[in-house]
């Protein structure tokens, strides 16, 4: 090990005792709060941070062998493929076929002692380093629930994410556009070069989600901002924090909505037809201020950033724009402060047992910067009449150890399987699980 790398080690560890003495204190400061969760959630009263943000964030340790997260009541979870490096996003094919985005978050320049903290926090979470930059084709060829063909499907990528297949092409979300591929039915690996179809700017909140229209004619991509809330100035965050439609046939693109601090995954409501997204939002305003969120997305709406949060709640620690904060959009349905919602599908009613009415399901990849982890879980949000109703419900936990110094893994990717079964891509473990009823297999 180098020199450097001792120093990083020892460096995290006491950034961590630090956030403990921070956490503490802040505990001390007032009652341990309730999550913002919900059609009408209460959001605490935002408390600056400052220069010492908290930074909470457990070690990876990964699953022990013959060790699962737990399903709820009625359900079952088995590894569907294991091994993996950082599986991010998964796509199922029409075959059946699973592909599975491995990415790493490669961070730039550190510009100051914080930056540096975040880094070494983040290394000892095993959520930065060297990236696959590839794409894995899983195949469970006889239907027993594990994969047992892996192929490299695409290799030589740019931090991919996102991907999606319209007839013969596949496109891919690298963080710095989209490509297509030329693809033919049961194909286990693409060698032809790809054609780059639009460019984005890479770095800061760098996945690049990707969602076909009804009518195969346009894609959605997902695109999160540079900065926690326009740090750098706003020139450097044109074009980020919002939703694009990529027309397929002319190759044109524009902003859909904006506003979106980090519009990871994205997902249509079927009886309406709407778009909906999850969404990260800001740090350093406390545990609860503001929640990640789940939305609808207008086609030419704005949601706030940076300016402001949940509506029209203003940021004091951001120069303002009144004229965009009227204008501002309050979302549909809150998630929990710094849950880390990434995942979005679609999951129809009682595709799994327990689970009788349809629904979003979310994979909240879960906290670094909050006093109480939150997220580390797997959800399901039920609708009804197109819109979110109820609390959230758990699908799978046990990511996290019980003293939350460690993690097991972290869910982030979701995605409706082949037979009804439920994907979940875990970065940490390095695993697909596999979620089904109980006595399915």
């Amino acid at each position: 090990m180098s020199l450097s790398s001792v120093f990083a080690q020892v460096f995290a560890q006491v950034v961590a005792r630090v956030g403990d003495a921070a956490i503490l204190w802040r505990r001390l400061q007032g009652s341990v709060q309730q999550q913002a969760v919900g059609t009408a959630p209460t959001i605490p009263a935002a408390r600056p941070q400052g220069r010492i943000p908290t930074l909470k964030m457990p070690t990876a340790r990964g699953w022990a062998p013959g060790q699962t997260p737990l399903a709820a009541p009625g359900l079952q979870v088995n590894a569907f493929a294991t091994g993996l490096k950082h599986p991010r996003w998964i796509h199922l094919l029409p075959n059946g076929d699973v592909t599975v985005a491995e990415a790493l978050f490669l961070p730039g320049p550190v510009k100051s002692l914080f930056g540096y903290a975040i880094v070494s926090t983040m290394k000892r979470a095993a959520a930065v380093g060297i990236s696959p930059n590839r794409i894995t084709l899983l195949r469970d060829a006889d239907g027993d629930g594990v994969a047992e063909i892996r192929e490299a499907f695409l290799e030589g990528l740019s931090q991919p994410f996102g991907m999606a297949l319209l007839g013969d092409t596949f496109y891919v979300g690298n963080t710095d556009g989209v490509v297509a591929f030329p693809y033919k039915t049961g194909a286990t690996r693409i060698m032809a070069p790809g054609r780059k179809l639009t460019a984005f700017k890479p770095g800061g909140h760098w996945t690049r989600s990707l969602l076909p229209s009804a009518d195969g004619r346009k894609l959605f991509v997902g695109v999160g901002s540079l900065s926690n809330i326009g740090d750098s100035g706003m020139d450097v965050e044109q074009g980020r924090a919002c939703i694009y439609e990529l027309d397929l046939a002319s190759g044109s693109s524009r902003i859909f909505a904006s506003g979106l601090r980090n519009p990871v995954g994205l997902a249509w409501e079927p009886r309406t037809g709407m778009l909906w997204t999850v969404v990260n939002e800001r740090d350093g305003l406390g545990d609860e201020t503001p929640p990640d969120y789940l939305t609808s997305v207008r086609e030419g709406g704005f949601y706030g950033w940076p300016y402001c949060y949940w509506g029209q709640t203003l940021d004091d620690r951001v120069p303002q724009d009144a004229a965009a904060v009227a204008e501002a959009i309050t979302p549909d349905y809150a998630l929990g402060g710094h849950t880390a919602s990434l995942g979005l599908c679609w999951l129809p009613a009682g595709t799994l047992p327990g689970f009788p009415e349809e629904g979003m399901v979310i994979g909240q990849h879960g906290s670094w910067n909050r006093s109480t982890l939150s997220g580390y879980k797997v959800v399901f949000v039920p609708f009804a009449n197109g819109r979110p109703t109820g609390p959230p419900r758990d699908i799978l936990t046990g990511f996290l150890a019980p003293d939350e110094r460690e993690s097991y893994g972290r869910p982030v990717g979701v995605a409706i399987g082949a037979g009804g079964c439920l994907l979940v891509a875990d970065d940490v473990g390095d695993v697909i699980w596999r979620v089904t009823g109980a006595r399915a297999r």
